[in-house]
């Protein structure tokens, strides 16, 4: 009788516990239908869908989201989070985590997302794992976290039905795809959960071994594709002929077959520059001075078959502060410097906060795009790249429009471009504000400054035969709004054949609704190579292969990796065991009269037909 007692007790105090989180602070008991607690855990909230006024101190970070900050978005606040990559969030459907992401999440109608920068990171990655049961206390601004029996089984659950549901898709496209291996993993896990269900005692480790075989499932279920372009995004380190021989040995072995080198960024060239000298700039990143890496990169690469693109950052110049390099761009010349509204009339260079305490050059100054054309020139003549891909191609941030201040986080207030646009208009945009009806047009002034300067290198690349690629930020109307970015147009008038998206997410959704905006906005001429972030923001190895596999549906081009300094052993383990293992193909299915029936056979290995 007692035994009843004490679990009904348990039953009402789980129950009530909903509604009162902060009150549950026992562990390891048996609650309601067995359900055994195996952690509980209680975390202050910042805010909740803050805005400028309740969370002044988060500034303009995205997403509205400051530093060492534990964030809740409800729908209340919009569709996406729009944090930045810095943070991991929890995406809870009811009060369950149905999936964990990096960034930038998908805001669930019936639910909410969890979110965290620094040590609230620290927090939830420690204490939030798939299943895990959320309840939030307004009053109190506090989040409670439970780990249960349940969240093993459903996280056990979910991982067995997505690798399912992943075999079936490449079953649906492909008769020759071949199954089995990860079939046998599937009944392997399977087996685990069956177990998990009956020795409850044991719920915690036969979950996490059903787990384990899922995970193995996946990691066989997704085949090579010949036709796939396999990127990373490089940033040298290395400072002779040997170290860079040894990278390019490591990275062939994975399997990558295009490297994105980084050969102009922080406002220096890692190649001795006759251009840079030219202007009176530092002639090369002092790194790499008495060496000329970039010679010894193309040349190795290409003897590994392996293509090199440039990775150029546009109108970036670092966060060193010009008084601290004589010789640093902004130095020389400190009227190349870009301006918010809030701070035009500044005498020094004025930093982005929201971007790593960054300087911008003015993309309107016509003397800013010819140095930048002559030095990309000057890449291309002397060391024929396969590749340019400009970086940074954009003003710096703004807040969104929707938030008090947004037309003085705005950026393009130097002298020049004001002088210009009045010009033009009769109005300097110093005195605009959003509301103003000339806004419109100064947004299609700088705008349109940059889409001259992607037409200049669109020639340029032309003429000498360079593939062409830029990088974008997805969402269409944010990029408009926030960095002046109109890809959408370059896609149309042809300059460009391809763009690099930024998938600055671990969620699969997410990047999947974030390539399909760029689908959705550029001509059928320009390729779109999915820029994954996974390996950058710490993301789980599952994480990346679900992202490739929805770059795939989507009949991408590829995927390029940000970065090989964050491509650890376990990611590499993971493409290699078979996305990415060229012993994977099947050349035999190539091999057939039809025309019919060798495009039915491709399809598969090749998303082109």
């Amino acid at each position: 009788m007692n035994k009843i007692k004490i679990k009904l007790f348990l039953s009402l105090f789980i129950f009530f516990g909903q509604f009162f989180p902060n009150v549950l602070a026992q562990e390891n008991f048996t609650g309601k239908n067995g359900e055994a607690i195996f952690s509980q855990k209680v975390y202050p909230i910042d805010s909740i869908d803050p805005t400028i006024l309740t969370n002044a101190s988060a500034g303009f970070y995205p997403g509205l989201r400051g530093a060492n900050q534990l964030i809740i978005y409800t729908p209340a606040f919009g569709i996406r989070t729009n944090t930045n990559e810095f943070g991991t969030e929890a995406i809870v459907n009811g009060n369950i985590v149905t999936s964990l992401s990096g960034a930038d999440s998908i805001i669930p109608d019936d639910g909410l997302v969890v979110s965290g920068h620094g040590r609230s990171k620290k927090w939830m990655n420690e204490n939030i794992i798939l299943g895990s049961k959320v309840y939030v206390d307004k009053e109190s601004k506090t989040l409670t976290v439970y780990v249960t029996s349940d969240s093993f089984l459903f996280g056990a659950k979910e991982k067995i039905k997505e690798a399912q549901s992943i075999v079936n898709y490449y079953k649906s496209v492909s008769y020759m795809y071949d199954s089995q291996k990860p079939c046998i993993y599937i009944d392997k896990a399977r087996d685990y959960l069956n177990k998990a269900q009956i020795d409850t005692q044991n719920v915690q480790k036969y979950s996490s071994l059903a787990i384990e075989a899922a995970n193995s499932a996946l990691a066989t279920s997704i085949p090579f594709d010949k036709g796939e372009l396999k990127g990373v995004w490089v940033r040298p380190t290395e400072t002779s002929q040997e170290a860079i021989i040894a990278s390019l040995d490591k990275i062939k072995s994975t399997g990558i077959d295009n490297i994105f080198l980084e050969t102009y960024f922080h406002g220096k060239t890692i190649f001795p520059s006759k251009t840079m000298a030219n202007y009176q700039f530092a002639p090369q990143n002092e790194k790499f001075l008495g060496f000329d890496p970039l010679k010894i990169w193309i040349e190795e690469a290409h003897k590994r078959n392996i293509k090199v693109h440039i990775w150029f950052e546009t109108f970036y110049v670092g966060n060193e502060n010009p008084k601290d390099n004589p010789r640093s761009i902004l130095a020389v010349n400190s009227d190349w410097g870009n301006k918010t509204k809030r701070d035009f009339d500044s005498l020094t260079a004025v930093p982005s906060l929201s971007e790593h305490g960054g300087y911008f050059i003015d993309p309107a100054n016509p003397d800013v795009q010819a140095f930048l054309e002559e030095l990309i020139n000057e890449i291309i003549c002397n060391y024929h790249p396969d590749g340019i891909n400009l970086d940074y191609i954009r003003y710096p941030q703004s807040i969104s429009a929707k938030f008090a201040g947004y037309d003085l986080s705005n950026w393009g207030y130097t002298e020049y471009a004001r002088c210009d646009f009045k010009k033009i208009y009769g109005k300097d945009p110093i005195d605009l504000t959003k509301d103003d009806p000339l806004w419109q047009l100064w947004d299609k002034y700088r705008q349109d400054k940059i889409t001259a300067f992607v037409l200049r290198i669109s020639n340029l690349t032309k003429q000498q035969k360079v593939l062409f690629t830029t990088v974008i930020f997805p969402d269409r109307q944010k990029a408009l709004e926030t960095k002046q970015q109109d890809w959408k147009t370059w896609s149309a008038l042809g300059y460009i054949d391809g763009f690099t998206p930024l998938l600055l997410t671990c969620d699969a959704k997410t990047a999947n609704a974030m390539m399909q905006d760029v689908i959705n906005n550029k001509s059928k001429n320009t390729n779109l190579y999915a820029g994954l972030f996974i390996t950058f923001m710490g993301g789980s190895n599952e994480d990346l292969l679900r992202q490739i596999h929805e770059s795939r549906k989507l009949n991408s081009k590829g995927v390029i990796m940000f970065d090989y300094a964050h491509l650890e052993n376990r990611y590499i383990d993971t493409l290699t065991t078979s996305v990415f293992d060229p012993t994977q193909s099947k050349s035999e299915i190539l091999q057939c009269n039809s025309p019919e029936l060798y495009k039915k056979k491709r399809r598969f290995f090749h998303y082109r037909g």
